[in-house]
């Protein structure tokens, strides 16, 4: 089975990639497979590459039910 994750933009930067944070962690993801990304917009992240957008709306509360299950990312065990 496998998981993706939304993130936030933060950064757009050079040759398709972009910084996103998720609960503090900074990570530089490929958006090779998604159009028009922007500072601010939440992307599906699957293995270091956006695979999707995602509604704000929609993001928040996907984040707050990882939250209530405890999945941080100090908590990766919590994603299984």
């Amino acid at each position: 089975m496998c998981l993706a994750i939304p993130a936030r933009v933060t950064e757009i930067l050079e040759q398709d990639q972009v910084k996103v944070e998720l609960g503090g962690v900074h990570k530089i993801v490929s958006t090779a497979l998604v159009d028009d990304v922007k500072t601010g917009d939440y992307l599906i992240v699957h293995v270091g590459f956006a695979i999707g957008k995602l509604d704000p709306d929609e993001a928040e509360r996907t984040l707050a039910l990882l939250a209530e299950m405890g999945a941080t990312p100090d908590n990766p065990a919590a994603y299984r």
